[in-house]
């Protein structure tokens, strides 16, 4: 069994940074890639960013520049930096673990919420 675990969310104004955490534990010989999708109220979850075991990283055009993923692969975790908030950055952010190409693990999403 694999747990995943995120932490970080919650309330910054416009402008404004959060880091998010997410950290896998459990049954795992090795993580194939690690990232963040969110979800906003009636829209379809999207991916954020991802990361790769070897580093390699993909950002949605709307988070480029301002978003940084990173990871540290000897504490199954990674990170979501963000900064530059906006109120469209509004979501439930969840973070997934793939321990193989097929197989992904969710956690239980985190809330972060940009308003004045």
């Amino acid at each position: 069994q694999v747990q995943v675990v995120e932490s970080g969310g919650g309330l910054v104004q416009p402008g404004g940074s959060l880091r998010l955490s997410c950290a896998a534990s459990g049954s795992i010989f090795n993580i194939y890639a690690m990232g963040w999708y969110r979800q906003a109220p009636g829209k379809q979850r999207e991916l954020v960013a991802r990361i790769t075991s070897g580093g390699s990283t993909n950002y949605a055009d709307s988070v480029k520049g301002r978003f940084t993923i990173s990871r540290d692969n000897a504490k199954n975790t990674v990170y979501l930096q963000m900064n530059n908030l906006k109120p469209e950055d509004t979501a439930v952010y969840y973070c997934y673990t793939d321990i193989t190409a097929t197989t992904r693990y969710w956690g239980q999403g985190t809330q972060v919420t940009v308003s004045s």
